[in-house]
């Protein structure tokens, strides 16, 4: 059975991941790439779809015993879990090295005090747990195979095969040191090179050594914002600078629901706040990779702009359900792919827009195809910005004039002002300035309530949505305006949770409200820190500091979140970890950092 989300761990190499629990057991890897097939599918079903335990031994008939301890070797990728057991101590380090080659998931068993009894369990099933693979020796190493690929399984420890499943039992004592690896290659290639365990720790460590020591931020939430960051950089495909939303899919937003989702791809909103966070922090590679990855994603189409692609540009990602998998706890379907990759979300020309525009701003080398890209986008909002959408949210319920996504046009339309008139580019200046002001009118006279003193969710609506919460971090109004500060109080009043956490808009229980689902689901984290962010905008920052501080301990012992916090269940809901959680808790750090605001 699998652990409660927040049990797991995350560890990567840029290119996939894996989520390990507490009990050593790997539940979760897609290989090669972060939306390939999954070898272990434990984690949206039962161990007959796929794991890997290593861990000290138990009865057969009893609960795999969990990590006494656990933590990342400082800021770093590298897990290490400890056991105390009645005969001793042991340490198991679990790590993906960065790579160029075959991807790697390497564990290390260490011996630390008295003689303690271990057991490897691997059990691998390919296609999201569907397909039984042929196992095999070659040449002294296991191999294990099934249409395009392969896994290989290497180890100094003896192992045997019993029930479908490869295991191996040995015993460690101080300064013993074991090392299981799984390399994946194409089936129909040479076999991956031996592993060096030991060297690849130390370069794996080194990577993550230097990759921090980068990061311009050293303020008094520097632990959370590194976590955070670092968190980011694992979710980013390195062969093209696409960064996934998660590593995963079909984690429940509502346990037991049919809200399950594939955020194995890249959202051009989640990657274009990313990159914000990444440039305020120092990370320009990052961000100049994202850039060329848009480029080529987008290509010479920017009329057909998708909200997502797949991670290398990829433009199908044609939805489908796994009907053999029953789930995270029972929460059908399981879902591969994302229908909602052809939507019409007009805000993501804004968050697109507002990337580029910082990446412009911190001193990113100019690219005239990014410039060109931008004006062609304004041209497109020209013509559709007074159209009906899906909205930030991806609703699957009828198309409305979401205010948000009119903001996000404004802004996409500002920003790209702000570029011609630094001389960077070339466009019909005062036309787009009235254009500016057209949909700045457009939204105070149809998207506000002014008997209520607040923004709506969309034109004609009576519904709050926390969206509204970004009117002034986008600069569409000052923060001292009286209709932010009323939006602000509203979503304080209809949409927070009894502990204080911000639900992203009404869901109606169990019939199919604005999203067009059933079900209900929990405050949504980054609304949460939206709401921070705007409490200190308008000068309640002792409020936004307690409101913060509540949302870091909602992190798993790792430092991770998910993508929503269950407020009746008091747990971690939805996709892990999440890129959307991540990125407002580092701006809202940098926020309370530059006000003074935080304790101690």
């Amino acid at each position: 059975m699998a652990g409660r989300i927040e049990d797991y761990a995350l560890i990567g190499d840029m290119q996939t991941a894996a989520l390990v629990c507490r009990d050593g057991t790997v539940d979760w890897l897609c290989l090669p790439r972060f939306d390939s097939h999954a070898i272990f599918a434990g984690l949206l079903g039962t161990e007959e779809h796929g794991f890997w335990r290593l861990g000290p031994a138990h009865a057969a008939d009893a609960q795999p015993p969990t990590a006494a301890r656990r933590g990342y070797r400082g800021d770093s990728l590298i897990l290490e879990s400890e056991w105390d057991t009645p005969r001793g101590t042991v340490r198991v380090t679990d790590f993906m090295p960065p790579r160029d080659g075959a991807p790697q998931l390497i564990r290390i068993v260490e011996g630390v005090t008295g003689r303690v009894p271990m057991r490897s369990a691997l059990r691998m099933r390919f296609s999201y747990g569907r397909v039984i693979p042929w196992v095999h020796k070659h040449e002294g190493r296991t191999v294990a195979v099934a249409g395009p690929d392969s896994v290989w399984f290497d180890t100094e420890a003896e192992t045997y095969g019993k029930s479908l499943t490869t295991y191996a039992d040995f015993t460690v004592a101080p300064g013993d040191r074991i090392a299981f690896t799984i390399s994946w290659e194409p089936s129909h290639k040479q076999p991956p090179p031996l592993p060096e365990p030991e060297a690849s720790l130390e370069a794996t460590e080194e990577f993550w050594r230097e990759w921090v020591d980068h990061c311009t931020y050293h303020g008094p939430y520097r632990e959370a914002v590194i976590r955070s960051l670092i968190t980011l950089k694992a979710l980013t495909y390195a062969p093209t600078g696409g960064i996934v939303a998660a590593p995963t899919t079909s984690l429940p937003e509502d346990i037991g629901g049919v809200r399950n989702w594939d955020y194995r791809y890249t959202w051009l909103r989640d990657a274009a706040i990313t990159l914000s966070s990444l440039l305020r922090t120092g990370y320009r590679e990052e961000a100049r990779a994202w850039r060329e990855w848009l480029l080529r994603a987008v290509a010479g189409d920017p009329d057909n702009l998708q909200i997502m692609y797949g991670i290398a540009g990829e433009r199908e990602l044609g939805e489908a359900e796994l009907d053999w998998l029953p789930g995270y706890e029972n929460s059908a379907p399981v879902r591969v792919g994302n229908g909602a990759a052809h939507q019409l979300q007009l805000d993501v020309y804004g968050e697109v827009t507002e990337a580029l525009h910082l990446a412009h701003m911190t001193g990113l080398a100019r690219n005239d195809y990014a410039s060109l890209l931008q004006l062609k986008l304004i041209r497109y909002l020209e013509d559709h910005w007074q159209e009906p959408d899906e909205g930030i949210w991806e609703v699957r319920g009828p198309r409305r004039h979401f205010v948000h996504s009119k903001v996000m046009a404004w802004v996409a339309v500002d920003r790209t002002i702000k570029l011609i008139e630094s001389g960077d580019a070339d466009g019909p200046l005062e036309r787009w300035k009235e254009l500016r002001d057209d949909i700045h009118r457009d939204v105070c006279e149809k998207g506000y309530d002014k008997e209520r003193n607040t923004f709506t969710q969309s034109y004609g609506s009576q519904e709050l949505d926390a969206s509204l919460l970004l009117i002034p971090q986008m600069g569409f109004l000052p923060p001292d305006d009286k209709r932010v500060i009323g939006t602000i109080e509203a979503i304080q009043r209809e949409l927070s949770t009894p502990d204080g956490f911000i639900l992203r808009y009404p869901t109606e229980g169990a019939d199919a409200g604005v999203d067009g689902l059933p079900g209900d689901e929990g405050a949504f984290l980054a609304c949460s820190f939206w709401m921070a962010d705007d409490l200190a905008m308008i000068g309640r920052v002792d409020e936004a500091r307690r409101l913060f501080e509540k949302l870091l301990a909602l992190r798993n012992d790792l430092g991770l979140l998910a993508e929503e916090w269950d407020p009746r269940r008091q747990r971690q809901v939805g996709n892990f970890p999440q890129a959307f959680s991540h990125v407002p808790l580092i701006d809202t750090a940098l926020r309370l950092t530059a006000s003074g605001a935080y304790g101690g």
